[in-house]
């Protein structure tokens, strides 16, 4: 059994994202294909809403008010996007769950909702084509269902109105109500209802004639994996039930609190299941089998494709695979690591997931992970965090993750550590900045070696910048002026973003004006379309990403305006095709050596050598190596010495 959460916990999250903010383009699509969303403990239910003759959709959760999905496609086909705002008058706590009816006989669908008030009636006041609900007070009156009822509807008795049966919370019972009145004046009484079957905690049901035999039949979801199924062996006027969970053996097994729906999605005459779980994402089975035994075959376009951690999702990007372009690693509420592999292209990222390499990884809850070669192998390392605060190294085998005690020993940040590599001070060698719960953010400079790193907290290194409780935060050069930018999260769902100026930050709220987070919003900073600017990703609460890709830098253009910071090394664009330009200041004349190496180390092409005045130099690269041969895609590092000074920057060549 899995724990429900209680109704009035707090549990915010970041809906999918449609507006465009002022420097950002929305388009969670890139870790949600389908459109629709993945919410906790997800119920769905489908119904011809909207009188075109294919089936809606109707998305309940434990987060808000039930959700509106349109069927864009056909009755064969279908295809779902986000309809007109037609369930705005259902609150939060009238409804976590909504069925369809015609319960006053007017040709239109009404809703029978449940929720943390009980059941409630809204009745169409609009048409078969256009609904419109409204609230009919006290409908229910009487009715001892209790809080979160999931009601299911039918014409149990034969006598062309609907009755009504409900599955209980907490005890898991499935309670029926005859319809006592008429199929336009419906009447349900506790003083008709019996107590049918105790399917566990937390019962879901829904009628269906699912053997196609004319009655209807019965199959309930719960809080356990798998469903129960009782098929109607009797007639329509007079049902009689028999359990048959064979029918459904095999489903929901790997999934709690499966809440089953089920319709005819593919016009063949024979009903597919689709059903919510806990962590929220919709399956979906076809039937592919009779009417008489059933042969489910799961389908993953139609709802599938969304990257859902389960809970407090942090993003991290890193190429783990070494192919060039960038994979996905995540915490999770629980603890353990979440690994997708981009299967795509590095201007089209497409997921898949892969968590078995980081099993070995598993601390407290609420865990972070941020990965770099931090030991000069070749095998990207991991530094971990959690609810404790700590910092956690595992260094990479080859085979999966160790785990080193010795290298933080001591390191305490004050629960809810999340670490970050960056390269802070451009010495080509990996720094850690980490959050904390109290919003606070941490500076741990590596002081020893590439191969050998040694990292110690510098005190005061951001100031007394408190960014909010629960601190997530990312780094990158997103006004390309050579330095690391900050942009945070926090569990208020507030993104910041902070310029690094000389040894200050500064924020500015116009960057990420419009940003829609959800609780515990957690960003990350990386190019995901391949146009050279940083793209930004938000984690959440829920356990999904939102994505909005940057339209551009605000304060920077690709040619002169672009100026790096006091001895600093930038470069635009970047990733780059067929060239980028390299651009660095220097205070005093120095003797300098720009090069530019391969991911082994190797020095592939000199571009500057020799005596430098002090001022701003350009230096463009075309990709090739010292011979002129044009080299393969991939990752390479821009290198400055002058003088005993160095600074580094990664370059990602595109072909």
């Amino acid at each position: 059994m899995k724990l429900r959460p209680a109704i009035l916990t707090l549990l915010l999250f970041g809906s999918a994202a449609t507006s465009e903010a002022q420097n950002w383009q929305a388009d969670d699509g890139l870790f949600n294909p389908s459109g629709i969303p993945s919410l906790a403990f997800s119920q769905p239910r489908l119904a011809d809403l909207d009188g075109d003759g294919d089936f809606d959709l109707i998305l309940g959760s434990l987060d808000d008010a039930p959700l509106y999905f349109e069927n864009t496609g056909t009755a064969g086909s279908p295809g779902f996007a986000p309809g007109g705002d037609i369930l705005a008058p259902i609150d939060p706590l009238d409804a976590e769950m909504a069925v369809a009816g015609d319960l006053d006989g007017d040709g239109d669908l009404d809703l029978v909702t449940g929720g943390y008030l009980g059941l409630q009636l809204f009745a169409n006041i609009g048409d078969v084509h256009a609904p419109a609900f409204a609230r009919v007070d006290g409908f229910f009156a009487g009715l001892q269902a209790g809080s979160i009822p999931v009601p299911t509807l039918a014409d149990l008795d034969d006598d062309g109105d609907l009755d009504l049966l409900v599955g209980l919370s907490e005890n898991g019972q499935l309670k029926y109500y005859p319809n006592l009145g008429s199929p336009t004046a419906a009447v349900f009484t506790e003083a008709s209802a019996t107590t049918w079957f105790d399917v566990g905690l937390y019962a879901y049901p829904w009628f269906a004639d699912l053997d196609g035999d004319l009655d209807v039949d019965l199959l309930s979801g719960r809080d356990e994996h798998g469903f129960v199924y009782y098929r109607n062996i009797g007639n329509p006027a007079a049902w009689s039930w028999q359990n048959d969970d064979a029918v459904f053996a095999g489903l929901g097994g790997a999934t709690y609190w499966n809440s089953p729906c089920l319709v005819d999605l593919t016009g063949d005459g024979r009903l597919d299941l689709v059903y919510g779980t806990d962590a929220g994402p919709l399956q979906y089975y076809v039937n592919t089998g009779s009417l008489e035994v059933p042969i489910w075959t799961m389908n993953t376009s139609l709802f599938g494709g969304v990257l859902d951690v389960g809970g407090a999702s942090s993003p991290f990007f890193y190429d783990f695979d070494g192919d060039g372009d960038l994979d996905l690693v995540s915490g999770s509420q629980l603890g353990d690591i979440k690994y997708y592999e981009n299967i795509g292209t590095v201007a089209a990222p497409a997921w898949r997931a892969d968590h078995a390499y980081f099993a070995s990884i598993d601390h407290s809850i609420y865990s972070a992970i941020t990965l770099g070669d931090v030991n000069d192998d070749g095998l990207a390392d991991a530094v971990v965090g959690d609810l404790n605060g700590q910092l956690f190294f595992h260094p990479n085998t080859g085979s999966g993750f160790g785990y080193d005690g010795t290298v933080f020993m001591g390191v305490d940040l004050g629960d809810w550590s999340v670490p970050r590599f960056v390269d802070m001070d451009g010495d080509l060698d990996l720094d850690l900045v980490a959050g904390n719960e109290a919003g606070q953010l941490s500076y741990l400079a590596n002081q020893g070696t590439i191969a050998a790193p040694v990292w110690v907290v510098v005190p005061g290194y951001f100031g007394g910048l408190d960014v909010g409780s629960n601190c997530s935060q990312t780094l990158g050069d997103y006004d390309h002026d050579g330095d690391q930018d900050l942009i945070t999260g926090n569990i208020s769902h507030a993104v910041r973003y902070f310029a690094h100026a000389g040894a200050n930050w500064v924020e500015d709220a116009s960057v990420v004006a419009g940003i829609t987070a959800g609780q515990n919003a957690a960003p990350a900073l990386a190019d995901l379309d391949g146009d050279g600017d940083l793209d930004l990703t938000i984690g959440n609460y829920a356990g999904t990403f939102n994505y909005y890709r940057n339209l551009g830098p605000p304060t920077a253009t690709p040619d002169a305006d672009v100026v790096a910071n006091e001895f600093a090394l930038a470069a635009y664009p970047n990733p780059f095709n067929p060239s980028t330009t390299l651009r660095f200041r220097l205070s005093t004349p120095a003797t300098v050596l720009l090069a530019i190496y391969d991911l082994a180390g190797r020095q592939v092409r000199t571009l500057t050598v020799g005596n430098l005045p002090a001022g701003d130099h350009v230096v463009r690269w075309d990709g090739r190596d010292e011979n002129g041969t044009l080299l393969s895609s991939g990752v390479y590092f821009g290198r400055l010495c002058a003088g005993s000074d160095m600074r580094a920057t990664k370059l990602v060549f595109l072909k």
